[in-house]
């Protein structure tokens, strides 16, 4: 395309007038009707970026002339200082740089300024320029690049879209700022109301997070630096990380219609169905709302999932049930948060995680993948889904006596043993059942999938903890359909911190 910068003109979008006539111009060419569809698209691609940068910089020329003209008119606006100063002095000519989703541009501003203190630009904040050299689009693009994959896939991905405008430890920084306000977010928004007869579920899970050295807890890098004193070990178990990892506490909170079930909706009986009833489904999630955290303990993660139900019922007219997979620290972490707050919950273990155990002590009698085991372990799992967990737990025990079980097949039976009468308060579920209450923790468990194995568990990722937190907080905003209400707030809080005003403390912003 040949070039079509123009002399000064009067008007202030002759450039752009001029490089969208040379596209036509080339577009009617004869070189051009040569082209494929796939070259016709490459070539409109570079040139139309161009032409919208040319368009943004001739727009942003405009308003330079006019701040210009407005001084020579004889307005002198007073202009004060961050810290109360006025600034009696104007000097134009003061440039900028932008780097934007459509390249970069230059941005003329008139300082305004003083003695022995800095200068103020009001077409800044006009503009609502940021601190650095990106603009907010282009920190955009850069957050939903980086959230669904690897910080190069990101950076590839703004270069075929804007040009080369952003490097790979500069999107890093760009991610990590633009999760400062997701706690004042979610403070300010305000949820969806709901009826009484829905139950609200609260699921919490762990997952751990491979962390460079530094970014691990201090006893697992004492336990790093130890292991490492003691050699390396020639091989290690099918995805062992020892000592290299940080768990990160996940959190869900949702709505569902309760869904009444029998057992047997859940556990196939012993020789199959007669078809003669209809499975029941179970209740399906709504309003789904997810919390990670790296950073902030356990208890903070589980505090804020009960502030997203008070907030969603605050005057606890609705049941409220809270599955975790059997996690002591949790159980009293929640204990806890319940007794702190005086609200009524009913807990339950994750059923799957009941059945693991059942299953391995199925095993110890009955030999794996026969119909014996599966007929036993159905046999068990029901009884428990019926009420009954501790007659199962006493039965399976009195079993292993009678056959005289070795000791190393008996540690799976008194293992399943010690599980269910050590949880037999959280194992009510012909009552969850009845009352058409969820008894698997699906919901918590596809979150940790989802936000943090499909992204910061990728092939060779070593995190550290700014970058984790600040990718784990901002794919919970885009799991819960939250990023576009997120990036306003976002973007109105920056202007704020960078161009306060006298009368801004009075105020607070909603989401």
């Amino acid at each position: 395309m040949k070039q079509y910068d123009t002399d000064a003109t009067a008007d202030p979008f002759a450039r752009s007038v001029s490089a969208f006539e040379t596209l036509m111009c080339t577009l009617s060419g004869g070189e051009a009707g040569t082209w494929t569809h796939a070259e016709l698209e490459e070539h409109l691609e570079v040139a139309g970026r161009e032409l919208l940068r040319q368009l943004l910089q001739d727009h942003l020329n405009l308003r330079a002339v006019r701040e210009e003209e407005q001084l020579r008119a004889g307005a002198r606006p007073v202009v004060v200082g961050p810290e109360g100063r006025v600034r009696p002095w104007r000097e134009t000519g003061h440039e900028r740089w932008l780097a934007t989703v459509f390249g970069l541009v230059r941005v003329a501003r008139v300082a305004h300024r003083g003695p022995a203190v800095c200068n103020v630009h009001p077409a800044d904040a006009a503009l609502s320029l940021p601190v650095g050299r990106h603009s907010l689009g282009l920190r955009r693009l850069a957050v939903t690049e980086a959230v669904r994959g690897s910080f190069d896939q990101a950076g590839d991905a703004v270069e075929r879209r804007c040009g080369k405008v952003l490097g790979k430890r500069r999107l890093e920084e760009l991610v990590v700022a633009a999760a400062v306000d997701v706690d004042d977010f979610y403070q300010a928004v305000i949820p969806v109301p709901c009826s009484r007869d829905m139950p609200l579920v609260l699921q919490v899970d762990g997952k751990g997070v491979v962390m460079r050295p530094e970014a691990l807890r201090e006893a697992t890098r004492r336990a790093a630096v130890k292991a490492a004193a003691g050699g390396h070990r020639g091989r290690l178990a099918p995805g062992e990380k020892p000592n290299r990892k940080r768990m990160a506490t996940v959190a869900c909170v949702f709505d569902t219609r309760p869904a009444r079930r029998r057992p047997h909706d859940v556990i196939h009986p012993p020789g199959g169905r007669s078809g003669e009833r209809p499975i029941r489904p179970g209740p399906r999630a709504e309003n789904k709302w997810c919390t990670a955290s790296l950073v902030r303990p356990p208890e903070q993660v589980i505090a804020d999932a009960f502030d997203q139900a008070e907030a969603r019922d605050p005057k606890h007219l609705r049941p409220r049930l809270v599955l975790v997979d059997g996690a002591r620290h949790q159980l009293d972490l929640i204990t806890a948060e319940t007794t702190r707050r005086g609200v009524t919950v009913h807990i339950l273990l994750d059923f799957v995680h009941v059945a693991e155990y059942v299953w391995a002590a199925a095993h110890a009698f009955h030999k794996p993948g026969t119909a014996e085991a599966e007929a036993w372990a159905t046999d068990h799992l029901t009884a428990i889904l019926a009420g009954h967990a501790a007659r199962t737990a006493d039965e399976m025990t009195a079993q292993a006596d009678r056959e005289g079980l070795p000791t190393a097949r008996r540690e799976a039976v008194d293992a399943c043993h010690r599980y269910l009468t050590g949880h037999l308060e959280q194992l009510r579920y012909d009552t969850a059942l009845d009352n058409g209450w969820p008894i698997a923790t699906g919901a918590v468990e596809g979150a940790c999938r989802h936000l943090i194995a499909d992204r910061l568990d990728i092939t060779g990722a070593r995190w550290g903890l700014p970058g984790a937190e600040a990718v784990l907080r901002l794919r919970a905003l885009v799991a819960n359909g939250d990023l576009a209400s997120y990036w306003r707030f976002h973007t109105a809080r920056e202007h704020e911190r960078l161009y306060p005003t006298p009368d801004q403390q009075g105020f607070e912003l909603t989401a």
